[in-house]
């Protein structure tokens, strides 16, 4: 098997140079357009990395559950979830992480890059409240750049055509790969059975 393993390589590979479009897209603050996508998103994969290596997490919540909080700001809470906080803790100990911002029925994605911490401001929580329940944190990223990708990957893997979602029932559940992990002491059919009243119970 060849690899590349020069950056030479890699660009002689990979030409002609990108055009403009794929270039002057990049902002390093907030604009009016950039604004609406992520106000129009509820959902986002949060990127991160640390000592043992990379982290892509997903976050969904209503349309804009990413606040931005200003030009070079952004304001993700974090709701409830497992509490491994493979994401927070890298987070902590290094704060380079990424947004990946995609919109239902658009084949347009965004994504921010930038450096972030974990504020837990008790009135920055409570901002953040659903049905009474504040965010134990909120990651507050500070922007380095900002650009939308073009439709390729949506159009090519037609994510939202519904003619192409896949039959859940063909699918291993939760429950069963938790028991196949465990020699079955978790999972089971007990656990997708409880599921989704447990997470009714604590979606919030």
């Amino acid at each position: 098997m060849s690899y590349v393993t020069t950056i030479a390589e890699l660009e002689a590979l990979y030409t002609p140079a990108p055009v403009a479009a794929s270039t002057v897209k990049v902002a390093h603050a907030m604009t009016q357009h950039y604004r609406r996508l992520i106000e129009a998103s509820p959902f986002a994969a949060l990127a991160t990395v640390g000592p043992e290596g990379i982290d892509c997490s997903p976050r969904g919540d209503q349309p804009g559950f990413v606040r931005v909080h200003d030009d070079t700001t952004l304001m993700m809470p974090d709701r409830r979830g497992n509490n491994r906080i493979d994401s927070l803790r890298n987070i902590v100990r290094d704060p380079r992480c990424a947004f990946l911002f995609l919109l239902p029925g658009s084949g347009t994605t965004f994504r921010a890059n930038g450096r972030a911490r974990l504020s837990i401001d008790p009135d920055l929580l409570e901002s953040f409240a659903v049905d009474g329940k504040p965010p134990r944190s909120v990651i507050v990223m500070t922007i380095d750049e900002l650009y939308f990708q073009c439709a390729r990957a949506i159009v090519r893997s037609e994510l939202w055509n519904p003619a192409r979602h896949i039959d859940p029932a063909t699918l291993p559940t939760p429950g069963a790969m938790l028991a196949g992990m465990s020699d079955n002491t978790v999972g089971g059919a007990a656990y997708d059975q409880a599921w989704p009243e447990r997470a009714r119970q604590t979606m919030w």
